[in-house]
Parts: structure tokens; C-alpha cells; sequence
């Protein structure tokens, strides 16, 4: 029976975004099935031998150009950037699922089913660019979701905590906004798109909040303090404000976190370093 984690190696290996994309579906329609299992032939490769596509050109955030969602460029512009942190999240799914050894099998089927929505997601987000004459790739993107994941290979918990639970935490958060300018500017399909995604990204970060507070126990580890301790470490200086309470608590943040975070994002607004 062929291995989930070969399946993982030979998507992180590749190049090519459609091999990925096809890849993280086939994988989970295989893995209903029962036709993989949880063999590992060899242990996991160091995360610098991931490759990425040649396109989009990885820049600097600050190199990105802001566009108004008036015009059609602007909306282009983010919908590119929509599909490039939803092309991010189906690399970021694998490697969870790659990278650490000894969780128990939910945790393998729970991110391979975040791998197979996220294929979903990039696919109707660059069905819409390509409807408005663009593509995935024309315009360059940068690489902050997966700088976070090479510099938290070291530990599931990292990992957990700072992905899930902090950058795509920041999804919530902000995709309503966006959604509600994209409806004044006239764009519902756009709109359209978002909002599945929107529904889905809830569920993929609760997961970050089961699996960060199940290794917690693990270690006999506090949660709170612990994410932001982690926090501290990794991303001091990059809380922002405002969150979006709701979301975040159906994705598994407590009240104390929330208001915390509210804090910090106060504190670093005042005191940019």
C-alpha cells in the first residue's frame, strides 16, 4: 500500500503547481478510501529541499504594490494575493503532516483534508483571475507563510501555534473587510469566492487550536501563556489589530487570548519597533 508520506515527499518536491494541486486531491480521495497508510520509508527531508515554482517572483511585502479595488488591476492584484496564500496553505498542509513524526492518525487525515480544501480554494481563486485575464504568477508574491514554516520545522507546537493560530488566524480577521469593499467596487464573484474560503478557514485554524492544545497536554504545558511565549519568540512586533472575535472564537481562542491579544496589538501599534 503506498505511503501518505511519500505522497507528501513527491508533492513538496515538485515544481510544478498543478502536480501539487492534483496531488493533494487524488491523496485525499485515496486516503477515504483506505489505499494509504502511515509507513515512513525514511525520515523526513530537511525543509530547505522543498521546492517552490519558479513563479511568482518571491519579494519583500514592502516591494508589493497597493492597488485600489476600484479598478480592475487592484482587484487582480488581490485575488493574486489570495492565491498565493491559499497555494502557501496547501504546501503548509503537507509539511505539517510531513515534518513531525509520533501524532496520532487524526492528525495525518485532519491536515491532508486541509491540504484537499485548500487545492480547492487556489482552484477558484484562479478560475476568477483567469476569468478577469490573469493568472497565478504574473505578478509577483512574497513568501511570509512559508519563511514561518522553514523557521518552525523544529517543533510541532511552533508550528501549531504560528501558522494556524497566528497567520491564518489573521485570514478572519481581515477577509471580511475585503469582502465588504469588494461588494461596494461591484465584484460578487469575487465576493463569491471569498466567503467559501471564509467558511472553511475557520475550521482549518480550530485545528491549529486542537492540535497546538493537544501537544500541550502532551508536555504538560499551559496553553495560553505558551502560545504567547511562542508568540514573543518568533513574531514580536507583528500584532495587529482589530480581530474578529466571532471567528476567533469558533476557531478555538478563549476570551483571555482574545483579550490579550487586543493588548499587544495596542502596544505595538504605539511602540513600532
Amino acid at each position: 500500500m503506498p505511503s501518505l508520506f511519500d505522497r507528501a515527499e513527491t508533492l513538496l518536491l515538485s515544481t510544478d503547481v498543478d502536480t501539487k494541486v492534483e496531488v493533494s486531491l487524488q491523496a485525499a480521495a485515496d486516503w477515504r478510501e483506505n489505499r494509504l497508510d502511515l509507513r515512513r520509508s525514511r525520515e523526513p527531508l530537511p525543509i530547505d529541499a522543498v521546492r517552490l515554482p519558479d513563479r511568482p517572483e518571491q519579494v519583500e511585502p514592502r516591494q508589493l504594490r497597493k492597488r485600489k479595488l476600484t479598478s480592475e488591476q487592484g482587484r487582480i492584484a488581490l485575488l493574486h494575493a489570495v492565491a498565493h496564500i491559499e497555494f502557501s496553505a496547501i504546501q503548509l498542509a503537507w509539511d505539517h503532516l510531513y515534518r513531525f513524526s509520533g501524532m496520532p492518525e487524526p492528525y495525518y487525515g485532519d491536515w491532508l483534508g486541509v491540504a484537499e480544501d485548500e487545492a480547492r480554494h487556489f482552484r477558484i481563486i484562479r478560475e476568477r483571475l483567469r476569468t478577469l485575464g490573469a493568472d497565478y504568477g504574473d505578478l509577483p508574491a512574497h513568501g511570509g507563510l512559508w519563511g514561518l514554516a522553514k523557521e518552525t520545522a523544529y517543533d510541532v507546537l511552533a508550528r501549531m501555534a504560528l501558522l494556524p493560530r497566528f497567520m491564518e488566524a489573521r485570514g478572519l480577521d481581515v477577509t471580511p473587510g475585503i469582502m465588504q469593499r469588494l461588494e461596494v467596487s461591484g465584484d460578487p464573484e469575487s465576493v463569491a469566492c471569498l466567503q467559501v474560503i471564509l467558511d472553511e478557514e475557520v475550521g482549518h485554524v480550530a485545528l491549529g487550536s486542537r492540535w497546538f492544545r493537544w501537544e500541550c497536554a502532551r508536555r504538560g504545558l499551559a496553553p495560553e501563556p505558551t502560545y504567547f511565549d511562542l508568540v514573543e519568540r518568533h513574531l514580536r512586533g507583528q500584532i495587529r489589530g482589530p480581530f474578529n472575535d466571532e471567528l476567533r472564537r469558533r476557531a478555538g481562542f478563549s476570551d483571555d487570548e482574545l483579550a490579550k491579544l487586543r493588548r499587544l496589538g495596542q502596544a505595538d501599534d504605539s511602540h513600532p519597533e
